[in-house]
């Protein structure tokens, strides 16, 4: 229940904070916004400025409001948020306030806002994050790096670590055991591979850190290891936690975005070339959510960040139905001198949601494959 609640919040937080984006700069622009609502529709309560009595009026339910000022909504289903802008479908463009009647560059605006807004709390939440502090990783072989500690930086699906318990985040603290080949602790990364490849097909006890808590999990390594995995089945990197000073970390924060941005855009090109094993939906991020959760509040905005940089990222790409792909039509616009008819452009947008929810059923389908109602729930 704990994991629902937080995945609704950092979802509604990511999808409101775009929607708001397009919503102040359409504003801004002179484009009259019908609706601006928190949640989905149906409208539970909705408060406007009545232009003729010019005083604030509530509106119940779904009934219709002429008014020329904007309806701010409360809606039944709290998941992120939406605004209604006049024209942007094409109607009204011999009206001054219609988003249709405007030119090219500010239409452009209107719908890279939202993907800026995403950018902009993804800076925001990291540079938060680096006041707190966090693990950042360092080359093993430094010795001049004092407490460090080795994490679990990925965790394949179904592999041996996986079943023993083992989750991104984690701190492998030392083998534990009665016997004498438990009886270590691990320095470096190095260490804790050449414990496992001599331990390999043998059974082995590895003490976990996750948060303020201490786990033992038991498991086999594998005798061989599939290509591009280790014999657990797990990413290592060898961190040690540092904190910032606000100037510091707000200098940082893009930074850390343009990092995240270029793992993004391997991604996304691996995408294009027909592999997804590397792409997760819904249940992935409700997986990750979960993780989070266990490991504590900086860990959920970490989770809320990168999430806010994917968003955007996904957002801008030229596709169809998506605000990149509404920005295309824009540009086709410009370049031949006359707009794509609304017929013609309505269809292709059809064609690229239904492709969307296409790839959404196959992504949800893949992830349960990959983590099982247990991993997800």
């Amino acid at each position: 229940m704990l994991t629902l609640l937080v995945f609704l919040i950092i979802l509604g937080v990511l999808v409101f904070v775009h929607e708001l984006g397009h919503f102040v700069v359409a504003r801004r622009n002179g484009i009259k916004c019908d609706e601006f609502g928190f949640g989905f529709p149906p409208r539970a309560v909705g408060v406007y400025k009545d232009e003729k009595k010019g005083k604030w009026e509530f509106v119940i339910g779904n009934k219709h409001i002429e008014s020329k000022n904007t309806i701010y909504s409360l809606n039944w289903f709290p998941l992120g948020g939406f605004v209604k802008i006049k024209g942007e479908d094409g109607e009204g463009k011999k009206e001054k306030d219609s988003f249709a009647a405007k030119s090219a560059w500010i239409r452009i605006k209107v719908l890279a806002a939202g993907v800026t807004m995403n950018f902009i709390l993804a800076w925001v939440l990291f540079s938060w994050l680096l006041t707190m502090g966090i693990n950042q990783e360092v080359d093993q072989n430094d010795t001049s790096v004092s407490g460090t500690k080795i994490q679990i930086a990925s965790v394949v699906a179904k592999s041996p670590a996986y079943e023993m318990g083992i989750r991104e985040g984690d701190t492998v603290i030392k083998c534990v055991g009665e016997d004498a080949r438990c009886a270590q602790t691990f320095a470096n990364i190095a260490e804790l591979q050449a414990f496992v490849a001599d331990n390999k097909g043998m059974e082995i006890t590895l003490q976990i850190s996750r948060g303020s808590d201490l786990f033992d999990f038991t498991g086999v390594p594998r005798l061989e290891a599939p290509v591009g995995e280790g014999l657990l089945g797990i990413g290592l990197a060898q961190t040690t936690f540092v904190k910032y000073t606000p100037w510091e970390a707000i200098k940082q924060g893009p930074v850390v975005m343009w990092n995240v941005l270029v793992m993004m855009g391997i991604v996304i090109k691996s995408l294009f070339a027909g592999d997804v094993s590397n792409i997760g939906g819904p249940l992935a991020i409700a997986h990750f959510t979960k993780q989070a959760t266990a490991l504590g509040f900086s860990s959920i905005v970490q989770l809320a960040a990168l999430l806010s940089v994917n968003l955007g990222i996904v957002n801008i790409l030229p596709i169809p139905a998506l605000d990149g792909g509404r920005i295309l039509f824009v540009l086709i616009e410009k370049i031949k001198g006359s707009p794509v008819s609304q017929e013609t452009e309505g269809t292709l947008h059809t064609i690229g949601f239904f492709l969307l929810m296409l790839l959404m059923v196959y992504l949800v389908v893949n992830d349960l494959m990959r983590y099982g109602l247990g991993g997800i729930f």
